[in-house]
């Protein structure tokens, strides 16, 4: 038994459905023996009182009760009758159950060996299994009438056991040959099973699939990516602890998702690598790969990396490099205004020198941007849009109304990310050289309202809500996620429960409320 513990799955396989085969097929062959073993003790039964009814019917039988040796006219006839039955014995008795009539001849004139009271008492036959003077019996008893109807004796009919057993064994070899061709197609296919397990556990044993269960819980629970696995039909059959929690309750199957991006991306709807979602606040990057089983298409595997860490640093990263381009401008500018200085002043124009300097210092450009943007941050972000915009041949214009005080933003992360995102769009709306791109930003009570023009073509009005959806661009092709910055602004907005809205006037306007953070 320890051995067969040991053994492997196949082994264990095979000895277990030969064993239930073994049964089933030894339980099948018992009752088929015992069900035929019945109905032949039943046959043999009804055979022997038939004859019995037949023996005591003859009338010979009747008249021979009253001579004074019955047994001279009824052993003969029970002789006869029992050659031409083919009966074991035929037995003739009188009432106090004497024998008149009996296969051995020394036992006549003795009482009956098995007890015939009871069809003597009644009138009824009777028919069973005894025991006699030739061995155990099938029998049939029925009593003999006298003319007044009264019980004179009975005739006993019995065919011995070993004639039963007998016929039953010559119906055994059709039962034998079945047994045999049930087992060799039980063993065959228990074989098959066996094999097609096998192959469909790849060859593992049961220790192997639970560890590399373990091992796959393990991996799937361990690992920070989120991981999604969808079947042909579309349900989710496995989502790992970091999916679950980037994507929150998504349910069990792509149907109870909203026709958002993420289903899209999810249903394969939208194709590529590194496809941008937006979820609950965070920014994901979702590949889509099929999986595929012995050449067979099974579904997909999706996995979820969380990057708005990276999409934040990358802003912060693109706001320095536009203060730097613009620091750059001015200092190639101031350069060149050094140089004019000085060959004016070598040229002795000291009043045309004078004059110059005063000229160019009255763009106080900077100095208004802080005058009406006390915020360091956000006044430091209009400047550097404003030189990326002169790099562009456009002008950046900060509208008179405009008004932030300084302290009232808190974190002006979200500030930024919203000013900065609508002002790039402005600026990438504008067709020709020379446009403009206005700008009012303003707090109050509520928080920062932000409002940016442009002189662009307008969004169409069914893009309304498009533009605002990550991934949509009207831009052609470049490298690296596109229309990602008006969905980080809404989802910015949203996010403090504010809003964001565009309609056309001479261009696109943009148009946000950012509320102030609570506590």
């Amino acid at each position: 038994m320890k051995r067969l513990l040991n053994a492997s799955l196949g082994t264990q396989l095979f000895v277990l459905q030969m064993v239930i085969v073994l049964l089933t097929v030894a339980c099948t062959a018992t009752v088929w023996v015992s069900h035929t073993r019945r109905q032949l003790d039943e046959q043999y039964e009804q055979r022997a009182l038939a004859i019995a009814e037949s023996v005591a019917g003859l009338p010979g039988v009747r008249e021979a009760f009253d001579d004074p040796h019955p047994e001279a006219t009824l052993q003969p006839i029970a002789l006869s009758v029992q050659r031409a039955t083919g009966a074991d014995y035929v037995v003739i008795a009188n009432r106090d159950e004497i024998r008149y009539a009996h296969p051995n001849v020394a036992l006549i004139g003795q009482k009956l060996s098995t007890d015939g009271t009871e069809v003597m008492k009644t009138g009824e036959e009777w028919t069973g299994v005894q025991t006699g003077t030739l061995g155990t019996s099938v029998r049939g008893k029925a009593p003999i009438f006298g003319v007044n109807g009264d019980v004179i004796g009975l005739a006993s009919v019995g065919i011995l056991e070993q004639t039963v057993a007998a016929e039953l064994a010559d119906a055994l070899p059709p039962l034998i040959w079945t047994v045999f061709g049930v087992l060799v197609l039980g063993s065959a296919a228990a074989a098959f099973i066996t094999r097609r397990v096998r192959r469909q556990t790849f060859g593992l044993e049961p220790k192997e699939i639970a560890g590399l269960l373990e091992q796959r819980e393990g991996v799937l629970h361990g690992v920070k990516e989120g991981v999604v696995a969808l079947d042909l039909d579309g349900r989710m059959t496995l989502i790992n602890d970091a999916a679950q929690e980037l994507l929150g309750d998504v349910g069990g199957s792509l149907d109870e998702l909203p026709n958002d991006r993420l289903k899209d991306v999810l249903a394969g709807d939208d194709v590529g690598d590194d496809r941008i979602v937006l979820r609950h606040g965070r920014t994901l990057v979702l590949n889509r790969t099929p999986v595929e089983v012995r050449g067979q298409h099974r579904g997909w595997v999706v996995t979820l990396r969380d990057r708005t860490e990276l999409i934040r640093l990358s802003h912060q990263l693109d706001e320095a490099s536009n203060t730097t381009d613009m620091l750059r401008a001015q200092a190639h500018e101031f350069a060149n205004r050094m140089h004019t200085v000085v060959g004016l002043l070598e040229l002795g124009e000291e009043d045309l020198a004078v004059r110059y300097i005063t000229e160019s210092a009255g763009g106080q450009y900077a100095t208004d941007i802080r005058e009406q943007v006390k915020d360091p941050t956000l006044a430091a972000l209009l400047l550097a849009k404003s030189a990326q915009a002169a790099e562009r041949g456009a002008a950046l214009r900060l509208a008179d109304d405009a008004c932030v005080d300084e302290g009232t933003l808190g974190d002006p992360h979200d500030a930024v990310l919203v000013v900065g995102n609508l002002v790039a769009n402005a600026l990438d709306a504008l067709e020709d050289e020379g446009g403009t791109v206005e700008v009012c930003v303003r707090t109050d009570l509520e928080g920062l309202h932000v409002r940016v023009s442009d002189d662009g073509p307008g969004v169409a009005a069914d893009l309304a809500e498009e533009v605002f959806r990550e991934g949509f661009t009207t831009k052609a092709a470049q490298s690296g996620p596109r229309g990602l910055g008006l969905a980080l602004t809404r989802q910015a907005c949203l996010r403090r429960g504010g809003w964001v809205k565009v309609h056309n006037e001479r261009g696109a306007v943009f148009t946000a409320l950012l509320p102030r953070r609570s506590g």
